[in-house]
């Protein structure tokens, strides 16, 4: 306020008001939202519990004496009452689902004789003679950025100059991988092969005949009349799509046994030309593969690690720029290779919006699909221009397993869905130490969280998987006790240097 002193010179007095720092304004922000979802979601309690306190406090003995006095003269009531309960629990327990559950899981670790440093794989490429200056320099570029170690593997074909990518190379890598994995995973559950009923197979890019399946048939002497498949082309996110089948066929065979094996093979899909987008898969894929055994034994529920819960599907094939975002094809020289679009992100980001939009009432609490609803409608009926609700799937989810497709699919995500470093760490040390390996890369992440110990009763964890089509798929699990990792986990001699600074 205004004021003069004795010498009749006006003074000026400001009254400042504190302001908060930002990072107690985002504190309280927390604890406000934090407060109303836990009122939305008790809101029933909350609700109930004073009324039922009320006619506790109001009912005599006398009201309830007639009551049942009434009861007991009604004798055809309560017979029909009980009868039509008994009849609905019926029908219930007959129709509905059975549970899925995990019983364990394995991961294929390489040797170390098959490790790709950044010099050794420059190196070998600038041996092959394929590639000029520009493709190498950009190679170069890539790899740095990428977000792989030096400890990633590459098959035993590429180790030679001139690679072998002959289609005998090529089985001795699928076989390395995926009996590597099952091995494994017989070994940890003690499970004998012929009780598998069930076997899904996927790996995009090679398909021999005999199939991938029918070699693991061979091998382990599965029974004549196992429901075995074999999915290819279906890109990275094919591993969701095989656990989905196996869940259905699960639900229709009773008390048996299901492996899904996911893997890609590298030999004979690798590039040799010079066209850049095309060149992206060679810095970004390396050797992994994973093996799933899944049961609907209500007997396998003690020992098993998880439940599923969810399956969702989205496919933009009818798009025709989501089609060929991802596009096997040949350059102008008739060399063979996976092609990736400058729109790829863009159209990743669509295709999760759509299937979040789809898993979000599956396992968002009431109150964040509130605010979700009331956003949309102030948006259509208001203002265009306000931003929509990003629900906090932080609520729903205690870890996240995002494909390991690369550093800015991850980034991307981690901002879309404001997910905390921690969120994503186990997506970005499974690219670190294993690089892209494809639809198997959601497992390495899943082994990452249980190496560090942190998977506890009653977590429920999203598994979200992109590839060509174009598709996203999100799996979801639930933990059914405090889970440790398996013996022979790909994380087991390297846990403790994890996480890893990263620097780009």
């Amino acid at each position: 306020m205004d004021g003069a002193d004795g010498n009749g010179s006006v003074g000026v007095q400001i009254r400042q008001t504190r302001r908060l720092p930002d990072y107690l304004q985002s504190v309280n922000l927390k604890y406000v939202k934090l407060g109303y979802h836990y009122v939305i979601s008790n809101l029933l309690t909350l609700c109930l519990l004073p009324l039922a306190v009320v006619i506790s406090v109001q009912a005599s003995h006398d009201d309830l004496r007639h009551l049942w006095l009434h009861l007991q003269y009604n004798l055809v009531s309560i017979i029909t009452c009980s009868a039509i309960l008994v009849f609905g629990l019926t029908v219930y327990v007959m129709t509905r689902p059975r549970p899925v559950y995990l019983v364990d899981f394995s991961c294929y670790l390489p040797p170390d004789h098959l490790k790709a440093p950044f010099s050794r794989f420059m190196a070998h490429s600038r041996l092959t003679g394929d590639f000029d200056d520009s493709a190498l320099e950009f190679q170069r570029k890539i790899l740095q950025r990428s977000g792989l170690g030096e400890d990633t593997y590459v098959p035993e074909g590429m180790h030679h100059v001139p690679p072998r990518i002959s289609m005998a190379a090529a089985r001795e890598e699928a076989e390395q991988v995926m009996f590597g994995a099952l091995d494994s995973l017989f070994e940890n559950t003690d499970i004998n092969p012929k009780d598998i009923g069930i076997l899904v197979v996927n790996c995009s890019l090679f398909n021999p005949t005999p199939s991938l399946s029918a070699m693991i048939v061979n091998k382990y002497k599965l029974r004549g009349n196992i429901r075995s498949y074999n999915l290819g082309g279906m890109g990275c996110s094919a591993g969701v799509i095989a656990v989905d089948l196996a869940k259905d066929m699960l639900l229709v065979h009773r008390k048996t046994y299901a492996v899904v094996v996911s893997t890609e093979n590298i030999t004979q899909n690798w590039y040799f030309g010079n066209n850049k987008a095309m060149l992206i898969p060679n810095c970004l894929f390396r050797v992994g593969g994973s093996a799933v055994l899944l049961s609907n034994k209500s007997s396998d529920k003690r020992r098993s690690k998880y439940r599923l819960s969810h399956v969702v599907r989205t496919h933009r094939g009818a798009d025709d720029k989501a089609f060929r975002c991802v596009y096997q094809e040949q350059d102008d020289t008739g060399r063979t290779g996976v092609s990736l679009s400058k729109d790829l992100m863009a159209i990743a980001g669509e295709t999760l919006k759509t299937n979040i939009t789809t898993l979000g009432p599956l396992v968002l609490p009431i109150s964040e699909q509130i605010l979700f609803f009331t956003t949309l409608v102030v948006k259509k009926l208001f203002n265009g221009k306000v931003k929509p609700y990003i629900p906090d799937f932080k609520l729903a989810f205690e870890h996240f397993c995002i494909h390991a497709g690369g550093r800015a699919v991850i980034d991307e995500l981690e901002k879309n869905l404001q997910l905390s470093p921690v969120h994503v760490e186990a997506s970005r040390m499974t690219l670190h130490r294993f690089g892209n390996t494809s639809s198997s890369s959601i497992w390495y992440e899943l082994a990452y969280i249980e190496a560090k110990g942190r998977m506890r009763r009653g977590n429920r964890v999203w598994q979200i998987a992109f590839g060509s089509g174009f598709k996203c798929n999100s799996a979801v699990w639930e933990a059914l006790r405090n889970v440790k990792p398996s013996k022979n986990s790909p994380w087991e001699d390297c846990i403790d240097k994890y996480p890893v600074t990263l620097s780009y």
